[in-house]
């Protein structure tokens, strides 16, 4: 077993990643020395050197030494990747990200923020309430605040914040005394092959909740239900906590279902609540998630991490409730081709409620095409549901034609978990 409190210098292969720089920040908070590697410069690298870790831009060999403590890295990395294989021979330990979150973050009182879609969201909600009532809360959040341009806050409390990744079961990883799930859907199918499989994990997770310890969610969602039979942790509905009166400056019933969350976990917590609602209130959202980029003929543009239908649909949602007068545009970059196979028709449904949409090609990540699923068809399929949709082959081509056809009268939103980032800052750049 690892102790962490051992531990001086940590080496992390893919530190420019939103998580692993979370963590390495953590690190370098409580004083070890932190290096790291990359395949190229990025402005978290950039900042990461300036907040005292040694970066290598180049991921080799000769980055591993033998005063290394431990080596940190993501599942993305392949098993003969040179650093891994350096730290091998040197007899280097090595752990996942997760595993080495975990471990970092369990010895606190640990507020854990899970769900299909909304956690990133309601994780930056709550530490904005906690910091807000002055309990000065550790957290790491998938995404940069707005508030702090940020994926890490340093606290010293007892309290720790943390967004809970269900792929993989990567957050069985944690001990969470607070367990929040914002909402379940069938998501990640190439590990989850049913929803069944998925509400399973939840469930392993939410019995890790000791006596005493909270779970908060939405109670009457049929897909949660079955995760709540016979736990220790006191049930704890956060629709009770919802309130439409909410002066929110993120749009969409789907934050206000994550405000319902954050507020339902604080107020457990026995925060006052009218610092909740000035917290949330004063919630300025984070990277990627419904982000203002800019205009492009004076048509706002946004740019979405939605990936899965119930976060494009909740995307497209808050934009009809932003700018109800406007032609809504979506470009969407779909992610993987297992997910959009699999939940094609949910795609097609959520893509559909755009005004007209453009698909770019799709996304694989780590897959390969098995299906024959293609943006093409997605394509037709959305035409067949009664909204023009049009396959773009490229993010260059994307950009420049929707650039050059913008008007005043749309808002246009970019939506993807893969490169499309380039287009929506292409068309205000």
């Amino acid at each position: 077993m690892v102790n962490l409190e051992k531990i001086q210098r940590v080496h992390f292969i893919g530190i420019g990643g939103i998580g692993m720089s979370g963590l390495a920040r953590l690190f370098l908070h409580e004083g070890k020395v932190v290096s790291g590697s990359d395949r190229a410069p990025s402005a978290i690298t950039v900042a990461l050197e300036k907040e005292g870790a040694t970066i290598y831009n180049g991921q080799v060999a000769e980055n591993i030494t033998a005063d290394i403590d431990l080596v940190v890295y993501t599942e993305a990395m392949a098993e003969n990747h040179p650093e891994m294989a350096a730290a091998r021979a040197l007899g280097v330990p090595m752990m996942n990200y997760f595993r080495a979150l975990g471990l970092a973050l369990n010895p606190y009182y640990l507020i854990a923020v899970a769900g299909t879609h909304g956690k990133t969201t309601t994780t930056a909600m709550l530490i904005d309430i906690l910091e807000e009532a002055g309990l000065d809360p550790t957290a790491i959040v998938g995404s940069l605040r707005a508030k702090t341009k940020s994926n890490f806050r340093a606290g010293k409390s007892k309290y720790a914040v943390v967004e809970a990744d269900e792929y993989r079961e990567n957050f069985q990883h944690f001990q969470p005394d607070v367990l929040v799930i914002t909402n379940l859907d069938h998501d990640h199918v190439d590990y989850y092959p049913k929803l069944e499989d998925v509400q399973a994990a939840f469930r392993r997770l939410a019995a890790k909740v000791p006596e005493g310890g909270l779970i908060i969610t939405d109670v009457r969602n049929q897909n949660v239900a079955p995760v709540l039979q016979d736990l220790s942790g006191l049930v704890v509905d956060y629709r009770q906590y919802f309130d439409l009166n909410l002066k929110l400056k993120v749009p969409g019933l789907h934050n206000r279902q994550n405000a319902a969350a954050a507020k339902a976990a604080a107020a457990k917590l026995g925060i006052d609540q009218g610092v909740i609602d000035i917290a949330l209130e004063n919630f300025a959202g984070t990277w990627r998630r419904f982000e203002y980029k800019g205009a492009v003929n004076n048509a706002p543009v946004y740019d979405d991490y939605g990936h899965n239908p119930q976060k494009v649909a909740a995307a497209i949602a808050g934009a009809r409730e932003k700018h109800p007068d406007r032609i809504l545009t979506v470009i969407f970059q779909p992610h993987t081709y297992t997910r959009t196979h699999t939940l094609f028709a949910d795609f097609a449904k959520a893509l559909a409620k755009a005004d007209e949409v453009f698909l770019l090609p799709i996304y694989a990540a780590r897959e390969s095409n098995e299906s024959g699923v293609s943006s093409e068809k997605l394509c037709v399929a959305i035409t067949e549901l009664g909204t023009p949709a049009t396959f773009l082959p490229s993010l260059e081509i994307a950009t420049q034609y929707v650039k050059e056809n913008a008007n005043s009268k749309q808002v246009i939103v970019v939506m993807g978990a893969g490169d499309v980032i380039k287009v929506s800052e292409g068309l205000v750049g």
